[in-house]
């Protein structure tokens, strides 16, 4: 597709004069919706304390916001292509800086729930539109670069929120954490109804609402499941239900994405391997990010003993890794010398060994943790740039905006699993090293239960082991995706080399 200047809605092609200016603009307002996905972990206490919110309250405040924008993402994103890129982004701002208002002014556990939901959807339209504008004002020169730094953003934002959460309920009430977004979303609005330039699929292609109502439920019904399946078990009938019904929506999606002419997500894309094994390297990044994270959390609290801000602040070299690779220029530099297969390969391996060296030698001291999370860092930093890069360049850039809705699935899908599959094998670790002991469940219960300093020791041990074995599954399942997903894209290199020597 070309530019044209009698059509300024068609997407640009070209290099924008302003576009270093509007990535930073874009990012800052990407920054504040990451935030949001775990910002809201620190302030539990404060909560239960102050709106008299009980645990499922609790549950539904966090999981309202992803699972709002989990369930809209590919939506948003085939809106943005269609109604213009643009349009959808001042939009996303304008619903996302309403919903912080309303969280932060709420009064009962039931307003802020449903200002969360409000926020989630305003996150989904500014996740997708992001990216889309940056593969629009971005040639195919610089675009890995643009790409480096969001990556690093969405890096910082998720890693940050628990360190900005516990500093603003140091000074200031829990609704602070939500009303600092209002500045940041008000000057966004001006910036990018400044800055941005419009863009959308000059084909006009006609709504696919069955699809977008298919997508949502299938989505939302799958990532539900992942979510509850810690708390109320995976083989409960709400989980099995939800799960079940995300399946066959989904299947049902897929058929009749096939069937008509103008689908919101092409599955002719799935045929092409190079899409497939970015996805599924995708998927496995994002699984080990979220799960060790959640993992580490626990670790650094229950078995070396800090508080929840020292805690955050101890995860910080992981993200300030990312920050200086991708802020130095070092991933985009390497992804060309070294090819997109081999960079994922190497970055995969980074992140797995940073999880094999987190349980391996993390488990008495700092120390060792501190090498693995800034080797994951260095993994990260490799992978997650390099095959954001490989989805965006499997799809037409007309398609940009569902390119970004099915990264930013795909980020979401595997964070989910990440916590749900690593927690689970923690957890009957954690269970099966003390039979018949009361409240095995969990460490609180289980240290409340126990009997003497011995027993105290014996249940902490346990848990520690049950880390240990999470996180060593990870590091295999994370290694695995990344070789996966490396040689479908070789693969699939190899296969277009042939075809055009031809």
């Amino acid at each position: 597709m070309t530019a044209t200047t009698a059509k300024p809605e068609s997407a640009p092609t070209g290099r924008h004069p302003q576009r270093w200016l509007i990535l930073g603009v874009i990012c800052l307002a990407q920054l504040t919706v990451l935030l949001d996905n775990t910002v809201l972990s620190v302030a539990i206490p404060s909560l239960n304390r102050e709106l008299d919110a009980s645990a499922t309250d609790v549950q539904w405040m966090i999981n309202a916001y992803s699972l709002v924008q989990s369930g809209l993402l590919l939506t948003a994103g085939n809106a943005a292509d269609r109604y213009g890129r643009k349009k959808l982004l001042l939009a996303g701002l304008a619903l996302f800086g309403i919903g912080s208002l309303a969280a932060g002014l709420a009064q009962t556990s039931a307003q802020l729930i449903a200002a969360r939901a409000g926020m989630g959807v305003g996150g989904a339209l500014l996740m997708t539109t992001i990216l889309a504008v940056i593969v629009q004002i971005f040639d195919d020169t610089e675009r890995v670069k643009a790409i480096a730094l969001w990556s690093t953003v969405s890096s910082l934002g998720f890693a940050a929120g628990p360190l900005i959460g516990g500093i603003m309920l140091d000074h200031f009430w829990w609704g602070s954490i939500f009303l600092i977004n209002i500045p940041v979303t008000a000057a966004g609005l001006i910036a990018v109804f400044l800055l941005v330039p419009e863009s959308k699929n000059p084909q006009g292609e006609r709504p696919d609402l069955v699809g977008a109502v298919l997508s949502t439920i299938g989505m939302t019904a799958v990532v539900y499941a992942i979510i509850s399946g810690p708390e109320h078990g995976w083989t409960s009938g709400q989980v099995l239900v939800s799960a079940a019904v995300g399946v066959v929506v989904l299947t049902a999606f897929a058929r009749w994405e096939l069937s008509i002419p103008y689908p919101m997500l092409d599955m002719h894309f799935f045929r092409n391997r190079r899409f497939v094994g970015a996805v599924a390297g995708s998927i496995l990044v994002a699984f080990g990010m979220g799960g060790s994270l959640f993992l580490l959390t626990q670790h650094l609290q229950f078995v070396l003993g800090y508080g929840p801000l020292d805690a955050g602040l101890r995860t910080a070299p992981l993200a300030l890794t990312i920050v200086a690779l991708n802020m130095t220029g070092i991933g985009p530099r390497l992804l060309p010398k070294l090819g997109t297969p081999v960079t994922i390969a190497v970055g995969m391996g980074l992140v797995s060994a940073g999880l094999a060296a987190i349980a391996l030698l993390g488990g008495e001291s700092y120390g060792g943790m501190f090498l693995g999370l800034v080797v994951m860092g260095a993994g990260i930093a490799l992978s997650m740039p390099a095959m954001a890069n490989a989805i965006m360049s499997a799809i037409p850039r007309e398609k940009a905006g569902v390119g970004a809705g099915v990264n930013g699935t795909l980020a979401e899908f595997g964070n989910g699993l990440g916590v749900a599959v690593l927690g689970a094998v923690l957890n009957s670790r954690f269970a099966g090293l003390l039979p018949g002991v009361v409240g095995a469940a969990s460490l609180p219960a289980a240290l409340a239960a126990a009997d003497g300093e011995a027993e105290r020791a014996r249940v902490s041990e346990a848990f520690a082991t049950g880390l240990e074995t999470s996180q060593l599954v990870g590091a295999v399942a994370v290694l695995a995706g990344g070789l996966l997903a490396a040689a479908l894209l070789w693969r699939a290199e190899n296969e277009e080399t042939v075809r055009q020597a031809a």
